[in-house]
This record gives C-alpha cells, sequence and structure tokens, in this order.
C-alpha cells in the first residue's frame, strides 16, 4: 500500500501503520476504474458537467436503499462538507444553535461557526460502549432555541444506525419546534448485515419541510479526493432555497466524480457487495482480536461504516491514547477527543483493509499498552 499517494498513506512516517482515515484499502470498483482510465485516455479532465448525475443517484437510492427519490431534486456540489455549510446558511440564520449529537464528525465543530452558527452539543445517551439518540435531551435543546440540527446518519464514529422509530422522533420533535435538519447519510451505502439504514426524507412529508439530505459514492466507493456528492431535497420550497446555491460552489464539483460516481451508482453494486460481506467479517474479526490482545478494551461491533469506535480508558493511558498508540506502537488512528468531549479515553480506527493489515494494527495497540 505504501506505493500510494493518498493522504492515508502520506501523513505518517513509513514505519507508522495507518488506521485513522475513513478511506478503505480495497481496489477500486472496475466499472469505476475504467470510466476514470477513459476520461484520461481522451483528455478528459475540464469542469464538470451534470448530466446523467441525478438520475444515477435517484436509481442507486432507489436499488439499494428502497428509496424513490425524484432526480429533479438531486444536485451535485464538491463534498457533503460543503452541502452541510450551504445548507445551514440556507435552512438557519446568524448565529443559530445548531445541534450535534456528540461524539461526532470532527469538522461538524467547524463548519457551524464556518456557517456563522453556534454549536449546542446534545451529546448521545451512552449505554456501556453502545449509543443511542437522547429525544429528550434533543427536544431540550430545540425548546431552548436551536434552529438547526446536523444529524450524522449512520453515526460516525460510533457505527449506529438509527432506527424509523427514533428517525420519526427527531421528525416530528423538528416540525414541532420549527427545526431545520440537515441529514449526513454520506455512510447509509456502508450499512452492514443485520441492519436497516432509514434515510431521514423517506420517512415522507413529516419530515421533508425545511430538511436535506446528503449523500456520495466517496464513502462506500472509495473515491473521497474525486470531490462529488449529492445534495437531496423533497420539498418545493427547500428546493427553491437550494437553488441560490452559488455556480463557484457547484462548479468545484469534480467531473471525475461525477463520471465515477455515474458509473459506481450505475454499475457497482456487485462490487459493493463484496465489500459489505468482507466489511462484515472484518468487524467480527476486530472484535476477536480485541478479546484476545485488549481484552479490557470496550468495543460494540458497529452496525455501519468501515469505522471502530473502541474505549481504551482501562489501560490508563489519559484522555488521548492515540497519542500513546502512535509513539509506542507506530500506528496512527483517529484521537477520541476529536469527536468532542464524549470521546475521552476513545479511539476510531479503520477496518476497512486487509485481515493481515488489522490483525496487525491491533498487535500494533496491543503492544502499545504494555508497560514500559
Amino acid at each position: 500500500m505504501r506505493h500510494r499517494r493518498s493522504a492515508k498513506w502520506r501523513r505518517y512516517p513509513a514505519d507508522v501503520l495507518p488506521s485513522w482515515v475513513a478511506e478503505m484499502d480495497f481496489p477500486l470498483a472496475a466499472p469505476v476504474k475504467q470510466v476514470l482510465l477513459e476520461a484520461i485516455e481522451r483528455d478528459d479532465t475540464g469542469y464538470a458537467f451534470f448530466a446523467g448525475f441525478p438520475e444515477a443517484t435517484a436509481g442507486f437510492l432507489a436499488e439499494r436503499l428502497k428509496w424513490a427519490v425524484e432526480p429533479a431534486g438531486i444536485s451535485a456540489l464538491p463534498d457533503v462538507m460543503a452541502g452541510v455549510t450551504e445548507s445551514l446558511r440556507l435552512l438557519t440564520g446568524p448565529g443559530d444553535g445548531v445541534v450535534i449529537n456528540t461524539p461526532v464528525y470532527p469538522p461538524f465543530f467547524s463548519a457551524i461557526p464556518d456557517a456563522g452558527r453556534r454549536v449546542v452539543e446534545v451529546p448521545l445517551a451512552r449505554d456501556g460502549i453502545t449509543y443511542s439518540l437522547d429525544l429528550d435531551a434533543l427536544e431540550c435543546a430545540f425548546a431552548a432555541g436551536a434552529r438547526g440540527y446536523l444529524l450524522c446518519s449512520p453515526h460516525n464514529p460510533t457505527g449506529v444506525v438509527f432506527s424509523e422509530a427514533e428517525l420519526a422522533g427527531v421528525a416530528g420533535l423538528a416540525r414541532r419546534y420549527d427545526v431545520a435538519v440537515i441529514a449526513d447519510e454520506i455512510h447509509g451505502p456502508l450499512t452492514l448485515a443485520g441492519a436497516t439504514f432509514t434515510p431521514y426524507l423517506s420517512l415522507g412529508p413529516e419530515a421533508a419541510p425545511q430538511a436535506v439530505a446528503l449523500t456520495s459514492a466517496s464513502k462506500a466507493f472509495n473515491l473521497p479526493g474525486l470531490k462529488c456528492a449529492a445534495l437531496i431535497v423533497a420539498d418545493p420550497d427547500v428546493l427553491a432555497l437550494t437553488a441560490r446555491i452559488t455556480d463557484e460552489v457547484r462548479d468545484r464539483t469534480g467531473l471525475l466524480g461525477v463520471l465515477a460516481a455515474i458509473a459506481a451508482f450505475g454499475e457497482g453494486g456487485p462490487w459493493l457487495d463484496d465489500v459489505l460481506g468482507y466489511l462484515d467479517g472484518n468487524r467480527r474479526l476486530l472484535a476477536d482480536l480485541l478479546a484476545e490482545r485488549l481484552p479490557r478494551a470496550g468495543y460494540h461491533p458497529p452496525r455501519a461504516t468501515c469505522l471502530a469506535w473502541v474505549d481504551l480508558s482501562a489501560y490508563d493511558l489519559g484522555p488521548d491514547p492515540a497519542a500513546t498508540l502512535l509513539e509506542r506502537g507506530r500506528v496512527a488512528v483517529t484521537a477520541g477527543p476529536d469527536f468532542g468531549a464524549p470521546g475521552a479515553g476513545l479511539v476510531r480506527l479503520n477496518f476497512g483493509t486487509s485481515r493481515a493489515l488489522l490483525t496487525e494494527t491491533v498487535d500494533r495497540m496491543a503492544r502499545a499498552t504494555e508497560p514500559i
């Protein structure tokens, strides 16, 4: 893997095993690789043209998630976080409070102030190493004046797949308190065996007013560097608002990203099925490895994503075990505190890799916890 030039494999020295970013180590899906090679062969690297992208996205959502979306409600953006920032600017007002469920994807903490809004933290309810939405706390935040809710579903870093009932509860509260919902659903296609992902807007008219969803092929098909995501709207008034997103923003979308997404959504299903099967095996292997090598670690296999949320607080490594793992074990994981205060003592690691590298990752983590 050292021949790769992506940030995952280049940020740290060569003796460090990287498991820190949500980038998988698998070969590209053949249809994606083919369309990219064809584009390079014809020197086709200009600005993006979006024809076919809404239809391909709608087809994928219908086939994989059983969610019927009108292509007219789908538009391309450079990435999900650009969509988050623009949606916050359109659906909330300057200085408004925006709720996030910590521990949560670190860029949420900067996207909200970047949009001129305030972060309001409502931690997930925790029972041991399992998590769920705290609807009572969410209602308190809405009642106190928060005007936006940035929903991470499936949840990163915990891997929780929220139930339809939980999301219906969110929709009811959002309508009652007139709160805009921006749903980051980028990990939805990486829902693993035994779980069912419910897209927020699939709940119907109850969820549609003042709500948008964002997704991308970038996580499921390992294309984050190609810059293409989908903004999804089901309400005509919200659609009129999102039409105000400027060409300056939309034109940052990459042509190769659009072409790759169309190929992935249209022809990548068999490849994705294989990846999901492999990830399912890896999350179970990780449970076995941790039980053997780090028996005091807390770990609940995620129901979605290629990411594991591991509690190392029993090893007395302080609030940021990732620093010790890097220094002593030469393994790079994401620091739990990056996800907010509830992440103290935890780390996030990526199991979207070969089983040999996953085994080596846990071995290095275990060595790092041994007494000096």
